[in-house]
């Protein structure tokens, strides 16, 4: 689970506060505060208590997406191992020198009950890394796991791993190279982990980064609906959909043609899927193919033809029609997307910009109150960007679940967090925030100019 996540030298992130000339990264935190309410909304662990949701508000363009972007950023470039050539210029543009300074990015989290930080200082403009660490953290001290700082870009190994000599000689030979660590150990060293058992740790935190961190923006689905794997699923879904007012009595999975699938996903893709189990002896493979018009189930079974079926709606109507994917609105597409933070069983960090994208606003406030209810149990997290002020409703949510991005005179965002402002929970805090008592709104001039006749 995510405890924080700190950038710096960013989009509109910037190198340093040039008020105060501090230099410190922005940090966005699930930690709680002093709130004593719903403790239901908490995530209670051995080591460290963490929220299961926030919101984050700004106006338009105060950086509210950016600090996605630099998370996806932050996880795209763990999994690549290297900056792609497109993110050259992502450095913070307030201040010309940034072209040449590190942009800092790191996140903290809790794997398998430990606590760990992770993260790198690259300088965007060339694509070189400057720095790399990962280290374990208790209440009383910092255990480097390895960390590459120096200038002839070493890297020194501690902890667990301190004695290894095969990481001594890998880290040796990697030195110089530009790119990551992390990365390097887990794409390109096959086998590396059968043989040194004790260095296992870094496959597992390559592996949370991976797997249980999930990004969505708004023009990209947020699963593949693998969710839907199971009959009982279907009927949770079915379910949650009538629930939520959309007219949608039911979701049924409808036998398609092989060739229906033929425009989405190449034939080969399915044979080397194939192919991979039998390598693995796995008898069975369900594949969940989607796209804005269709989503459709490939049941794939060793010595059996493969079955498809087509994912459609039934409505409350007399008759029995079904309906496609691409026959539903935009909000009930977005709805049906957002059903996995619901449904799914993974122990995920979801991070959704613009949760409220094509929902109405009783909506928006319904599903994020369904969370609560659905995240009992479950280490899950859902992390949003929205501009739905009804959701600021101490009913609903804690104080320290609430976040703001605004920008400065300077053009650089900074991240806060309602907690700064303790507020009484008699507050109308919606109302507050629209008047702009909490920052993260729009300031207009004259809209409509008035020339001088």
């Amino acid at each position: 689970m995510l405890i924080r996540f700190n950038v710096k030298n960013f989009l509109s992130f910037d190198s340093e506060d040039r008020a105060t000339h501090d230099t410190s990264s922005q940090e966005f935190s699930m930690i709680p505060g002093k709130v004593r309410s719903k403790e239901d909304h908490i995530l209670k662990t051995d080591k460290q208590n963490l929220l299961k949701f926030a919101a984050i508000y700004g106006a338009n363009a105060a950086g509210k997406s950016n600090l996605i972007k630099a998370m996806a950023f932050f996880r795209n470039c763990t999994l690549n191992g290297a900056v792609v050539p497109q993110d050259a210029n992502l450095y913070c543009k307030t201040d010309p020198s940034n072209k040449e300074k590190p942009s800092y990015f790191e996140a903290e989290f809790i794997v398998n009950n430990d606590v760990y930080a992770y993260g790198f200082e690259v300088v965007l403009s060339t694509g070189t890394f400057v720095s790399e660490w990962l280290c374990k953290l208790s209440s009383t001290k910092e255990e480097y796991l390895f960390k590459k700082e120096d200038a002839q870009h070493n890297y020194v190994f501690g902890g667990p791993l301190a004695k290894n000599q095969m990481l001594s000689v890998l880290g040796s030979s990697f030195a110089g190279s530009n790119a990551l660590f992390l990365n390097f150990i887990n794409r390109t060293m096959a086998g590396f982990y059968k043989t040194n058992p004790e260095a296992e740790v870094l496959q597992t935190i390559f592996n949370w980064i991976a797997r249980n961190i999930d990004i969505s923006f708004p023009a990209t689905p947020l699963s593949t609906s693998s969710f839907l794997a199971n009959e009982e699923a279907l009927r949770q879904a079915s379910k949650l959909l009538k629930a939520f007012g959309t007219g949608i009595e039911n979701v049924q999975p409808v036998k398609a043609k092989r060739e229906d699938i033929d425009s989405i996903i190449h034939p080969t893709i399915l044979q080397d899927i194939a192919k991979q189990m039998e390598i693995n002896n796995t008898p069975k493979n369900d594949i969940f193919i989607r796209n804005r018009n269709e989503i459709f189930i490939v049941r794939m079974e060793k010595g059996k033809d493969d079955k498809v079926f087509s994912i459609q709606f039934k409505h409350n109507f007399q008759n029995a029609t079904l309906f496609k994917m691409a026959e539903e609105s935009d909000g009930t597409a977005r709805l049906f997307d957002l059903l996995e933070i619901l449904l799914s069983k993974s122990n995920k960090t979801y991070v959704i910009d613009e949760l409220d994208r094509c929902l109405h606003p009783c909506l928006s406030y319904q599903f994020v109150k369904a969370f609560f209810e659905y995240s009992k149990n479950r280490n899950v997290q859902l992390i949003v960007t929205t501009h739905e002020s009804r959701l600021m409703d101490f009913d609903l949510l804690r104080r320290d679940e609430i976040w703001f991005v605004d920008k400065d005179k300077s053009g650089a965002s900074n991240i806060y967090s309602l907690e700064e402002y303790n507020e009484r929970f008699d507050k109308k805090i919606d109302k507050a925030y629209l008047e702009g008592r909490y920052g993260g709104v729009p300031l207009f001039t004259s809209i409509f100019p008035i020339e001088e006749a």
